[in-house]
């Protein structure tokens, strides 16, 4: 598989994703181009034979089966507690790796020690490209056009879409905010120094505070285009309402955590704005058409409005 001492212990997070996680450390291995590496994953008691799957299909892999689902983030700490090499990589279930993209990424980060944390481009299985590698941090601004449907209407406009970084295609290196934790290298002695993830995030968010993190230390994470991957988003999340709802925990605890007692008010008012506007859009929407469908979704979002306010 590999020779050498390894440099980097890239981990993988696995729950319900038996074929996409077979195929992930597939690709892996392939395509990793001229690069030392330790491979453990660790199955967050999947129910779909994930753990069988692996076991037989790559026997000589460092595979965890953990007895309950503690989450991504507790699951990547688990595992970065026993690493002995200098690099830490994170890396999906639901990706493929295209060639020499782990070669590549340690290249750059090597290359850019100032940036801290570093990631690459990602794609969809067509080739296009998907944008969630990286983002920018919210604002107040940024929540406004995303509850107002601004940050929608002008996609590509850095302007309106702050956090998406208005049309950059990641088709260059630049520094970010948020460096997605499906593709993420950090150098161990900068995540024992974070110490990892926040285990308050169970799931989303725990990169985007990882990142803020390593920025009030001087860090300016960075993408390069050069270090590419497929990643299909949200494997793990078979039900959409779900995901919002993870999604808006993890914003209000991440507007808790990092924004002042005042913009904090403000912040999570913009959250509460979005929701609003979304239920009453598809429940107008439903009632012109007569046929009722998505605001039942986000009736049930707006109705547990109190507890993800709340955040973790």
């Amino acid at each position: 598989m590999n020779q050498g001492q390894p440099e980097v212990t890239i981990i993988v997070v696995s729950y319900n994703t038996r074929e996409l996680t077979v195929r992930a450390i597939e690709t892996l291995f392939e395509n990793a181009g001229d690069a030392n590496f330790r491979l453990v994953v660790w199955d967050n008691a999947s129910a779909d034979g994930s753990a069988d799957a692996i076991a037989t299909r790559f026997p000589d892999v460092e595979l965890i089966r953990s007895s309950e689902n503690i989450g991504f983030a507790r699951a990547n700490n688990a595992i970065a507690e026993t690493a002995q090499t200098e690099w830490l990589l994170l890396l999906n279930p639901d990706t493929e790796t295209h060639p020499k993209a782990i070669e590549n990424l340690l290249k750059f980060g090597k290359a850019n020690p100032s940036a801290g944390i570093v990631g690459g481009q990602t794609v969809f299985p067509d080739g296009s490209l998907n944008i969630a590698s990286c983002w920018n941090t919210m604002s107040i601004w940024s929540l406004f056009c995303s509850a107002t449907g601004l940050a929608r209407l002008f996609r590509n406009s850095s302007f309106f879409n702050p956090e998406g970084i208005g049309g950059w295609k990641r088709d260059s290196v630049r520094e970010v905010d948020v460096v997605v934790g499906c593709f993420l290298l950090i150098r161990t002695e900068l995540w024992h120094r974070l110490g990892g993830f926040s285990p308050r995030y169970f799931m989303y968010g725990e990169e985007h505070d990882l990142c803020l993190r390593a920025r009030k230390l001087g860090f300016r994470p960075m993408i390069t285009p050069d270090a590419r991957i497929m990643h299909l988003v949200g494997a793990s999340s078979s039900k959409r309402e779900d995901k919002v709802l993870r999604l808006l925990k993890s914003k209000a605890t991440l507007i808790r955590d990092h924004w002042t007692s005042g913009r904090a008010r403000f912040g999570l008012a913009m959250l509460w704005l979005w929701i609003a506007v979304r239920f009453t859009a598809t429940s107008v929407k439903g009632a012109l058409s007569g046929k009722p469908g998505q605001e039942n979704s986000w009736r049930n979002i707006w109705r547990q409005r109190n507890d993800w306010l709340k955040g973790y």
